[in-house]
């Protein structure tokens, strides 16, 4: 039987928590600790080591974002933003504290798993991509250019996210690379083509 995805959950409001934390276990998540508090959600984090957190961007102690990047800097786990506030400001502030996925309140039930599920993906890429990085601070450095190097993928070439990502682990494959190599040549080059 495979082990559970291990959650710990910040969110100041306890109905929200509540609902958020029936959906998970529900869904099958093991949610190992759950908090109303950015400072808790961090001991939580260091206490339970789980899989993916679940952060409120506004919560007494510490808000979301800072959380976010006290994890990001010492734990190797998934972190997902909820945000009542759909601004690109505060989004791209969440993705550059180590966000990987964001749900936007209210939210339906159904847009939490898929918004958990983004995350853990882009946790494993970040892993795969990062295997030679010995630090969470170089992994962290080594996504944000396999990041910069999907989106002119997709900017100059039309490409899905997902199939920006291929392009580059297939070139990494091919090649005997770390998709970090292949990530830094994209960003060398003057105009990157995924068709040659």
């Amino acid at each position: 039987m495979p082990e559970l995805v291990r959650v710990v959950l910040a969110e100041d409001e306890a109905i929200i928590r509540l609902d958020l934390k029936e959906t998970l276990q529900d869904e099958g998540y093991e949610v190992v600790g759950d908090t109303g508090r950015g400072d808790v959600a961090l001991d939580l984090v260091a206490q339970f080591n789980p899989d993916v957190v679940i952060l409120d961007i506004k919560m007494p102690g510490l808000d979301g974002i800072e959380v976010a990047r006290q994890i990001s800097a010492s734990h190797d786990t998934a972190v997902v933003i909820l945000t009542a506030f759909s601004q690109k400001d505060l989004i791209d502030r969440a993705v550059a504290a180590g966000a990987l996925a964001y749900l936007v309140k209210p939210f339906q039930r159904s847009d939490l798993i898929p918004a958990v599920e983004v995350a853990r993906a882009r946790h494993q890429e970040m892993r795969a991509l990062t295997d030679q990085a010995h630090t969470l601070a170089e992994r962290l450095e080594a996504r944000k250019v396999l990041d910069r190097a999907k989106g002119r993928l997709m900017d100059e070439n039309g490409l899905s996210e997902s199939e920006a990502f291929g392009f580059i682990q297939k070139e990494a494959m091919s090649g005997r690379r770390s998709m970090l190599e292949v990530a830094n040549e994209i960003l060398a080059q003057t105009s990157p083509s995924a068709t040659s």
